[in-house]
């Protein structure tokens, strides 16, 4: 005679063929993560205290890397122009953002077409195409040169002018405000209409109804925002690789960060030098996100939020 098992044993085989189940369906995903990322991760973390050269075993140097880093002319160089770039691109490219946001927040006819036309540059990304074009226009007798000679206006190249290079990588981040745009414009539409009603009944003009109910409400959207570009901006490469042929431009003024750490690792082969490079740069990056974070109380205000 067969025996029921009581109700809780039978959830509790329930719940435990669930977590199987669902540890199963995690498998590949944690596969590929412990194989392709952390595993990769934590080797770069032992060659950051390394000799490395890709052809013999590394050799164990302690925090030698990080102390030739900071004596070395073209690693400042590299963090320069990579803050220059996160510091002037990123609020310019959010700015433009916003602005084309407000403007495609009010119902117009065609509203959809102009939504997709200025969405389209983010679609195709930094690619490889995208920057031999940039880099067609903006050298000497390109299309930008000549658009100046028949202003009056004598620019020459600005891809072989240090002080044109980086407005040029500025417009170039600018020019692909359509993801940031598009994430604005969804958090206008959550702005009630009847707060600005309320504003133009007690004779507030367009500025006060922006600073004092747009940028208010618009706070953990522009947080947001504000911390994916800013990552994102630590991240450029394919863009400075292709327009300066991989070597920093003239005078350096296009050694960005990651373009630098693979000329150490793939060029000289000191594969120990850019993984210190890599783990700096993780460094910074957490530090800054921190920063932004602990920051963001004073500032990012959330609906129905109490204080």
């Amino acid at each position: 005679m067969s025996t029921v098992p009581p109700p809780a044993v039978t959830r509790r085989r329930r719940r435990a063929a669930e977590t199987r189940a669902g540890y199963a369906f995690l498998t590949p995903w944690l596969l590929g993560f412990f194989a392709l990322t952390a595993g990769p991760m934590l080797a770069s973390l032992y060659l950051a205290f390394t000799n490395y050269n890709l052809f013999s075993s590394p050799e164990w140097i302690g925090l030698d890397n990080f102390r030739l880093m900071f004596d070395d002319p073209r690693f400042i160089q590299s963090a320069k122009v990579t803050g220059i770039y996160v510091l002037v691109g990123t609020p310019v490219k959010l700015a433009a953002a916003l602005a084309v946001a407000m403007l495609l927040n009010n119902t117009r006819r065609g509203q959809g077409l102009y939504r997709s036309v200025f969405y389209a540059p983010s679609l195709i990304g930094a690619s490889v195409s995208i920057a031999i074009v940039w880099k067609a226009m903006f050298i000497d007798q390109g299309i930008v040169d000549r658009i100046g000679q028949q202003l009056g206006i004598s620019w020459g190249g600005w891809v072989g002018n240090p002080s044109m290079t980086m407005p040029m990588f500025v417009l170039l981040t600018v020019w692909q405000f359509g993801a940031p745009m598009v994430i604005f414009l969804a958090g206008l539409k959550q702005v009630p209409a009847e707060l600005y009603e309320a504003a133009a009944v007690d004779g507030a003009g367009p500025v006060r109804k922006f600073l004092k109910i747009t940028l208010p409400m618009l706070s953990p959207v522009l947080f947001f925002n504000l911390l994916l570009e800013t990552i994102h901006s630590f991240q450029i490469f394919a863009s400075a690789f292709i327009i300066s042929g991989g070597t920093g431009g003239p005078a350096g003024s296009t050694l960005f960060y990651t373009l630098y750490l693979y000329q150490r690792g793939f060029v000289d082969f000191r594969m120990g030098y850019a993984s210190a490079m890599a783990w700096v740069l993780v460094l910074v990056v957490g530090i800054i996100t921190f920063v932004f974070f602990k920051t963001s109380k004073s500032w990012v205000h959330y609906s129905g939020e109490t204080k």
